[in-house]
């Protein structure tokens, strides 16, 4: 890990084993990059809430996006202040004890504001990033947002300048005298995959998957 790269501030700095912390952002955005969901948190009238939301990032901003009438959209465009987390499992860390197990990860907080894009042309590559980040070269195949379904969604964006990644990896830490029990330790990797494409039941006879689905989906199993 980079440690010579600093927390971009104070708040932001990794307190909880800080070996684990990661500021550079090429690591930070390729967790970005990776994560289809994020978890966004902002609090109204002093209630707390996450909200899981579809993300996508276009160079130093993150993108998340809503309905006109969603709470969560209205009260993050007003500038509340927001946290925005991401977590990728890569394994079940199993220990001689209890208490060590544990899980490798890679993680990402986005501390900040979030802002209401208001032009055109970013909303249009917000939106284009958003099915890309679903599935690479669905934008070309599939009708566009129209200009009613263009009104009734709003794209949040949020600047990295506040961006933090933890990471664990690796296997066990046992407490020395528990390295003699026999009991299996290890990690189990765990990964994300894809299942073969199941059509819509109103597909229409004759369609198959596009190159862009059946390869993606191949990719991933």
């Amino acid at each position: 890990m980079p440690a010579h790269v600093a927390a971009p501030s104070p708040r932001s700095r990794i307190a909880r084993v800080p070996r684990r912390g990661v500021y550079d952002r090429a690591t930070i955005d390729a967790i970005l990059d990776e994560s289809l969901v994020a978890h966004v948190g902002f609090a109204v009238d002093q209630q707390p809430y996450v909200i899981p939301m579809l993300v996508a990032r276009i160079d130093d901003r993150v993108y998340v996006h809503g309905s006109t009438a969603s709470r969560t959209v209205r009260k993050l465009a007003a500038g509340v202040p927001a946290c925005l987390t991401t977590t990728l499992i890569d394994g079940v860390v199993l220990a001689r004890s209890a208490f060590h197990h544990s899980m490798n990860y890679r993680s990402v907080v986005v501390l900040g504001t979030a802002a209401l894009v208001e032009g055109a042309d970013e909303r249009a590559t917000a939106l284009e990033a958003f099915t890309e980040k679903l599935l690479p070269g669905r934008w070309a195949e599939v009708r566009t947002p129209n200009e009613r379904e263009l009104k009734g969604t709003r794209v949040l964006a949020m600047d990295l300048a506040e961006a933090s990644a933890k990471v664990r990896d690796g296997g066990p830490a046992d407490d020395e005298d528990d390295y003699g029990l026999d009991v299996w330790a290890g990690v189990v990797p765990l990964e994300m995959r894809a299942g073969a494409p199941l059509p819509d039941e109103r597909l229409r006879a004759g369609i198959e998957p596009s190159a862009a689905v059946a390869g993606w989906a191949a990719g991933r199993r």
